[in-house]
Order: structure tokens, then C-alpha cells, then sequence
């Protein structure tokens, strides 16, 4: 599992750094983030929810049944919305409220 960072997006916040267990992102010399070993990734998604620019993207591989697919979190106040964009081009929506994310 792994994420990808697209630089255009990136506002060099630093958001994702402060949130990344395995401090795997760090800043790039244009102090935009950048991810070091993206094979060390643990999947945990934390970067990809506090990224306010959706710059980045989760890799959903064959191994979880995403055969491909990038994954980007929204969030418009406690709703999270997990846009999937599948790789025939199509996107699909999940909109979970964060509230209730960890209720199960």
C-alpha cells in the first residue's frame, strides 16, 4: 500500500507530516511534502484525511480490490468524503461522518 503526493496540489501546510506515524513524509526542497520510502507506507490514510488540498492519494491495489484505483479524502466539517477514482475514469463518493468513523 502507498500514497502518491501530487506536488501541484500541495500547499506545503505540513499537515501531513505532523500526522504520519512512521514520519515517512517529509519536505522536499521546495518544502512541499514528499514521501521518502513509499514501500514503507503503512496504509494508515492519516496524511490523506488532513491534507485540506487533496493532494494526496491513496493507491488502492489489486490486493484490497481496488485493482488500481486512487482514493482522496474531502472533508466539509465532520463529514469525510472518500472519492474513489477508478481507472476507467469514473469516481465514486463515501461519505462518512467522523464522528461515528471509529464506532465499530
Amino acid at each position: 500500500m502507498s500514497i502518491a503526493i501530487d506536488s501541484m496540489k500541495c500547499r506545503a501546510c505540513g499537515k501531513c507530516l505532523d500526522v504520519c506515524p512512521g514520519s515517512l513524509i517529509v519536505r522536499g526542497e521546495d518544502k512541499k511534502a514528499v514521501i521518502r520510502y513509499p514501500k514503507d507506507c503503512w496504509g494508515c490514510a492519516s496524511c490523506i484525511k488532513e491534507c485540506p488540498f487533496e493532494a494526496i492519494s491513496y493507491y488502492l491495489g489489486a490486493d484490497i480490490g481496488g485493482m488500481g484505483s486512487q482514493m482522496t479524502v474531502h472533508t466539509e466539517g465532520d463529514l469525510l468524503h472518500w472519492r474513489i477514482k477508478k481507472t476507467d475514469g469514473t469516481i465514486e463518493t463515501i461519505v462518512v461522518n467522523k464522528k461515528d468513523s471509529n464506532k465499530y
